[in-house]
């Protein structure tokens, strides 16, 4: 019987009654039952545009974030279609649960995903990558026109420059060659530390390394023009709490980015939280400027050969530029 009850309350959502939704969700039908094709009904109604029983199955506590068998959630396929009423309820719902929960990204994302300390770990380098002990990878080549980029971005107004997390080195090479007043690199794991010194990294006459987790390293740090933030076993709490230090480390008109892969790997939980940094950045005082670029052709899937986590699978990185509200208007 309740077999039933759930396959018409799919019918219904799918089709767009509202009444037949609003009597079986009364009648306590589970709102968040999935038809034999693996739809919720909440998916099902995004999928059409119905979005009067899109508010209705989610106050009624469907999950905004269910999976379909294909890794798609409602919002995906609201954005898919292009039905936008349905696409805003849907993100507005996901942004207020993250406020409270912030479960998405805690799970999924470069940023996370991981079983042990990192810092404890051994890494392995190659031409293309730099992994893991467990095979995921910390950072690869393919980020390169996007370090290029969040380099560009930070070193636009020149003058003393700030990066936590070296990694491959893409971002700092990308940093050298706009010539900073100084360029302050900070680096947690050891084994990435010993590469740094070995490769002459530390006897560069701008340029300050500093071992150790940036939480620990602080008081080492001074105020700069531009900072980029690209850390890897850490949560999306880290990025947070490191937002909130921005008002000692980041001077008047300076310019701060961060590796943006949070939710890479689904597109509609990455523009809820695409908009929930946003919204958190402004809360501190700062306004993010998100700039769209193509990495479609950078992705070939012989990019994760080798690879247990492929922490980025969408067509677009939203680059972020950050900067103090006042210096912004």
């Amino acid at each position: 019987m309740a077999e039933d009850d759930e396959r018409l309350l799919c019918e219904a959502a799918n089709k767009g009654d509202a009444q037949t939704v609003q009597t079986l969700i009364a009648s306590g039908v589970d709102v968040s039952c999935f038809d034999e094709d693996g739809f919720t009904p909440l998916m099902l109604a995004a999928k059409h545009g119905h979005a009067g029983i899109v508010k209705t199955l989610l106050d009624a506590g469907a999950p905004w974030n269910a999976l379909s068998p294909s890794g798609l959630s409602a919002g995906d396929f609201a954005m898919d279609s292009g039905h936008q009423q349905a696409f805003d309820i849907l993100l507005n719902t996901g942004i207020q649960a993250e406020l409270i929960l912030g479960t998405i990204a805690r799970k999924e994302n470069k940023i996370g995903d991981l079983d042990g300390d990192y810092l404890e770990d051994r890494v392995s380098f190659s031409e293309d990558k730099l992994m893991d002990a467990d095979s995921k990878a910390v950072m690869m080549a393919w980020e390169k026109p996007l370090m290029e980029a969040h380099a560009k971005a930070i070193c636009s107004r020149g003058g003393h420059i700030l990066n936590i997390g070296f990694g491959m080195g893409l971002v700092d090479t990308a940093i050298q060659q706009y010539g900073p007043v100084t360029h302050t690199i900070v680096e947690a794991h050891p084994a990435v530390y010993d590469r740094m010194c070995a490769s002459g990294w530390t006897q560069k006459d701008n340029l300050k390394v500093v071992f150790g987790r940036w939480q620990d390293v602080l008081p080492q740090l001074e105020a700069y023009d531009g900072i980029f933030f690209d850390t890897y076993g850490e949560y999306y709490d880290d990025l947070r709490e490191f937002h909130h230090h921005l008002p000692a480390l980041l001077k008047p008109g300076g310019i701060y980015s961060f590796f943006n892969g949070l939710c890479g790997g689904n597109a509609f939980f990455h523009v809820v939280y695409c908009q929930l940094v946003s919204l958190e950045l402004e809360s501190l005082g700062y306004s993010t400027q998100l700039i769209p670029l193509p990495v479609k052709d950078c992705l070939g899937e012989k990019v994760w050969e080798g690879v247990k986590h492929k922490y980025w699978q969408l067509d677009t990185y939203y680059l972020p530029v950050c900067q103090s509200l006042e210096d912004s208007e």
